[in-house]
């Protein structure tokens, strides 16, 4: 007997990603809109790599509720084997 597979959609309301660089880094949140069901909000700051900005933009994410954080850091920060 076969079993059906249900692949379940993954979501997550309150969301934010950051693109790291060496000197900057840009956040994005995306958050249900405010009015309109079923829409969402995106907002992009870009914050530089201090610890007051850093702290400023965890303040903007706790504000929004985000519940989970992307990133995507530029090839700077891979470390190769043998580098």
């Amino acid at each position: 007997m076969a079993m059906e597979e249900v692949d379940e959609v993954l979501f997550v309301e309150r969301v934010a990603a950051l693109d790291i660089g060496k000197a900057t880094l840009e956040g994005c949140v995306r958050v249900p809109h405010e009015t309109v069901a079923g829409r969402r909000l995106q907002e992009v700051r870009q914050y530089r790599t201090v610890t007051r900005e850093l702290l400023e933009m965890a303040d903007w994410f706790r504000c929004q509720g985000v519940t989970l954080v992307v990133m995507e850091a530029t090839g700077d920060y891979v470390r190769h084997e043998g580098a």
